[in-house]
């Protein structure tokens, strides 16, 4: 599908939103610190919340999931007779959080930005992630925990649901990328060294 000047410019812009460094920025701010060097090492909402208090992992998580929200409902005015363009704006917006050009491709793991993201593709799979995600943090102590649980129940419920094929498969895409970006989380799930949730010590 041929895309016009602005169509092109918000995908561009898609990339750049989901890479502005939230985390990053709010730590220097705040604690006066590179985020990347405490903690997990993730610029990410769950890292910056151990390590730099409540009020900052939650400010990060709102500027995180409005990174993929707007690219995703700007996408919708410019394109609304395809959900191909919309497409396009979340993932550029995911991959923008994940391999961020402001870190030197260093980023996130991507869980709340795909949160807003989806939250203006797929609303209601999108609660059923979020209550996942509250559930597993919840049971196990862990929001890595919670974080691989949504990314399961996005594209299952997607399915179950009845959503269009196209979002099912991005859906699909989305969480095994988070699942992958987990794999230290895994890693240290199994040798009992992850950090539960609230906890501010440095690994």
């Amino acid at each position: 599908m041929p895309l016009n000047s602005a169509q092109m410019g918000l995908l561009v812009l898609s990339y750049l939103s989901g890479a502005i460094p939230s985390g990053y920025l709010i730590a220097k701010r705040v604690k006066g610190i590179d985020i990347r060097e405490y903690g997990s090492g993730n610029p990410g909402a769950a890292n910056v919340y151990r390590v730099c208090g409540k009020a900052q992992g939650i400010a990060t998580a709102i500027l995180d999931i409005l990174k993929g929200y707007i690219p995703t409902y700007l996408a919708f005015s410019l394109g609304p007779d395809s959900l191909f363009f919309p497409i396009a704006a979340g993932v550029l917006a995911v991959i923008g959080h994940n391999w961020t050009i402001f870190l030197k491709f260093r980023g996130g793991k991507g869980v709340a930005t795909s949160a807003g993201v989806f939250a203006g593709l797929l609303p209601l799979p999108t609660l059923c992630a979020t209550g996942a995600f509250a559930l597993g943090t919840k049971l196990s102590g862990h929001i890595s925990v919670g974080s691989m649980a949504a990314a399961v129940t996005l594209p299952l419920s997607s399915v179950l649901l009845g959503a269009p094929r196209s979002l099912s498969i991005m859906a699909l895409g989305v969480g095994v990328i988070i699942l992958i970006r987990h794999i230290s989380n895994i890693k240290r799930l199994l040798s009992g060294g992850e950090f539960f949730a609230g906890s501010l010590k440095k690994g």
